[in-house]
């Protein structure tokens, strides 16, 4: 690993509000999904888009840019086979094929720090595209 490569990976902050926004989302559900991109010039990874309770997972998956990286929180609701309402949170790493390849290499160096600060996801999820993260994918990963 290059030098330039590990200075990257480890020179990306975290904003405190991207924090806090995803404790809102896990404590107190006011948000359905958090949208987090990383602010270049800040170096740091910032919310770019909240989603309320009443937003579904379509609304959620709109929200992504079709041809950049993002990383992002969905905080997914299912009733069991038992019957029971249940809350998993997910983190998906979005990178479409069609983002550039430096921005694929920026989420791809930042990713493991930044998921480490958000504590409480239960699943991971890396998608290139939507099917990869189909509404099946998280009701098969959250069973």
């Amino acid at each position: 690993m290059s030098f330039r490569m590990s200075s990257a990976s480890s020179g990306m902050g975290v904003a405190d509000h991207s924090k806090s926004t995803f404790m809102e989302l896990k404590r107190k559900k006011v948000h359905r999904y958090v949208i987090f991109k990383i602010d270049e010039k800040k170096k740091e990874v910032v919310v770019e888009k909240t989603g309320g309770p009443a937003e579904s997972y379509a609304d959620f998956v709109a929200s992504l840019p079709e041809n950049d990286c993002r990383y992002a929180v969905y905080d997914f609701d299912f009733v069991t086979a038992e019957n029971c309402q249940k809350s998993k949170i997910f983190f998906i790493a979005w990178a479409p094929a069609m983002s550039r390849i430096r921005a694929k290499m920026l989420y791809a160096t930042s990713k493991d720090r930044f998921r480490r600060e958000l504590d409480g996801v239960h699943y991971e999820l890396q998608a290139t595209d939507p099917t990869e993260m189909d509404l099946e994918v998280l009701r098969d990963r959250a069973n």
